[in-house]
């Protein structure tokens, strides 16, 4: 759907335009990204945005400079944030809620209120235990309470519905596609190998939060065996999480070619000097380094976990989680079959052309708000707030 075809929900003569607000919390990079590029599209198109969340992601993100208003909600207390998000959300015509902890605070916060709340599912939260439970109470609280869910990939959709959800549907959700990346004879590309000391062996490049669910243990388990490659690749790392000291620790411990490069705001960068990027998640909606890998023609080898083989399709090397041998035989037969290599990166380019854009993600919002005013104003009820 293109953003001409989109039917804006128009105030009547005198009025201000329509007032959204997004509520993010911490967050994935991907929800990020997704939050600046949708409010700026929104902007764009004449509505009133304010973003909420903490200031670490207005810093991150820059909200402010698409033309939204941004309110932080970085409270000492969770009354504290509540409070600041009732105000910010008064005379709102609808909220929009990205993650299941931002969702259930736009619940409670619009108790009371006869405004229209939806939730846009990211990514999920593995727990185990007791906290499994609460996290399963906190997700039919927050199904239950939207007016629609969407999901980022189909099963978060049917989780949302198993949860409750009145309506739930897949979404679009584009993130801004990069600059395309530098060539094998780009002199760009040489120095960026060059300064991660890979000027003559190959370069694997991941990235993501150092925690379980990134999969970094299997991933581990495979850099082990191509430890007698001759050359020995190399498998950079780039991202924060609490498993960094573990798996720092083992990595010195067992010799393993990996480096560990702490947060990087350059992950294109390092996926243009890559041989071959990985994914080892246990699990993914649309994974942000599964998008960039493809938009810059970098053969991808994933996890066949979540909603990565809808999102690659064909575009990628797939293996099960927690397969250390099939990820390590997967990444050194792309090593050793350079017309693989090509295939692949052509195919990347070619998936990601149909993908949606961010035009056609910010379309289907609208249409998704307009539905919901439109409701709203059909059942008589007071009206979403201007």
């Amino acid at each position: 759907m293109s953003s001409t075809a989109s039917s804006t929900p128009v105030p009547p003569h005198g009025q201000p335009s329509l007032h959204a607000v997004q509520v993010l919390g911490g967050g994935s990079s991907g929800s990020g990204v997704h939050v600046r590029s949708l409010s700026a599209g929104l902007v764009a198109r004449g509505l009133r945005v304010t973003v909420c969340g903490p200031w670490s992601a207005e810093r991150g993100y820059g909200f402010a400079q698409t033309g939204a208003r941004f309110t932080g909600l970085d409270a000492l207390t969770g009354a504290g944030s509540m409070a600041s998000l009732r105000r910010a959300t008064h005379g709102a015509a609808l909220v929009h809620a990205h993650g299941l902890r931002s969702g259930l605070l736009a619940a409670v916060a619009l108790r009371g209120r006869n405004v229209p709340l939806i939730v846009t599912w990211h990514t999920r939260v593995d727990a185990e235990g007791a906290r499994a439970r609460l996290v399963g109470l906190m997700e039919r609280r927050v199904a239950r309470a939207a007016a629609i869910v969407l999901g980022a990939s189909s099963d978060l959709v049917e989780r949302a519905r198993v949860r409750g959800a009145r309506d739930a549907r897949l979404a679009p959700v584009a993130v801004p596609a990069p600059r395309r990346a530098p060539e094998p004879g780009d002199g760009r590309r040489q120095k960026a190998r060059a300064e991660l000391g890979v000027v003559e062996r190959p370069l694997l490049v991941t990235a993501g939060r150092l925690e379980a669910v990134a999969g970094h243990g299997p991933l581990l388990d495979a850099a082990r065996r191509w430890r007698g490659l001759d050359p020995q690749p190399l498998l950079v790392v780039a991202g924060e999480g609490p498993d960094r000291a573990v798996l720092q620790r083992r990595i010195d411990l067992e010799g393993l070619p990996v480096r560990l490069l702490g947060r990087r705001e350059d992950v294109p960068g390092l996926l243009s000097a890559a041989d071959v990027a990985v994914l080892s998640s246990r699990w993914e909606a649309r994974s942000l380094l599964a998008q960039e890998a493809l938009h810059a023609g970098v053969p991808l080898v994933a996890t066949a976990v979540g909603g990565v083989p809808e999102l690659v399709g064909d575009a990628a090397e797939l293996v099960p989680y927690g397969d250390p041998e099939a990820l390590a035989e997967a990444v050194t037969g792309l090593l050793a079959d350079p017309a693989r290599r090509v295939e692949l990166a052509a195919a990347g380019r070619a998936r990601t052309a149909g993908w949606p854009t961010e035009d056609d993600t910010v379309a289907h919002v609208l249409s998704v708000y307009d539905e919901l005013v439109q409701t709203f104003l059909r059942e008589g009820v007071d009206g979403p707030g201007r």
